[in-house]
């Protein structure tokens, strides 16, 4: 959200699920979790010496334990204005430039537009078009890939809500594949950094960039 709100993405939809009870917990008490407090016992108050404050406005919309990934972006399409918007995940760190991908998805007036990076086989393979940058065809994780691959930065025309059915709609798989076959789907192609944090090595791994900062992906003061 720091990285967003960096490019002046201050307006924030967070599509909770899981123990979603502990992302309002921490936003509800903001302050409390940020800032240096005094507590007087005596007289009952507690007051913030240093407040810590972020120009966010946050929706935390509780999507359900088990939906799917569309099925969730579907379920917040009243909280999200009549404007195309940024999308991405909960695991995925980059130093793309937003206002770049922005300026590239209405340059191509797509339905969506995701940021394809490389990595090693654990992806979804994208096949580009070289001269329009259109994704050509969209298969999820398969196997012997070394390519380009969704790295989860997205932005997304209101259109998109018209390829979500329902709960069950995977966005990765039902979704994009059908924008992607309609030539709807554009790939911004970031050759700089970009990581996911899907296991324990990989958040001892960032946690180490963050503390020896190596952190490309913090590009606010």
């Amino acid at each position: 959200m720091k990285f967003f709100s960096h490019y002046g993405v201050n307006d924030f939809v967070i599509c909770a699920g899981y123990k979603s009870e502990y992302i309002k917990n921490y936003f509800a008490n903001f302050f409390l979790s940020n800032s240096d407090i005094q507590v007087n016992l005596n007289q009952n108050t507690v007051r913030i010496l240093n407040k810590q404050k972020e120009d966010w406005k946050i929706d935390i919309i509780d999507t359900g334990k088990n939906t799917m990934t569309g099925g969730r972006l579907k379920r917040v399409e009243q909280y999200i204005g009549d404007d195309d918007f940024y999308f991405t995940y909960g695991d995925g760190l980059s130093d793309v430039d937003l206002n770049k991908l922005l300026k590239f998805h209405k340059s191509n007036k797509s339905i969506a537009t995701l940021t394809a990076v490389k990595t090693p086989e654990r992806f979804g393979k994208l096949s580009i078009n070289n001269e329009t940058n259109i994704v050509e065809s969209f298969k999820e994780k398969p196997q012997n890939l070394n390519e380009w691959i969704n790295g989860g930065f997205f932005v997304l025309s209101k259109k998109v809500f018209n390829f979500i059915e329902d709960d069950e709609t995977i966005f990765e798989k039902h979704t994009l594949e059908k924008i992607s076959e309609k030539g709807m789907l554009s790939a911004f192609k970031h050759e700089g950094f970009w990581y996911a944090m899907d296991k324990l090595s990989d958040k001892k791994y960032l946690e180490e960039r963050w503390n020896t900062n190596k952190a490309p992906w913090k590009v606010w003061e």
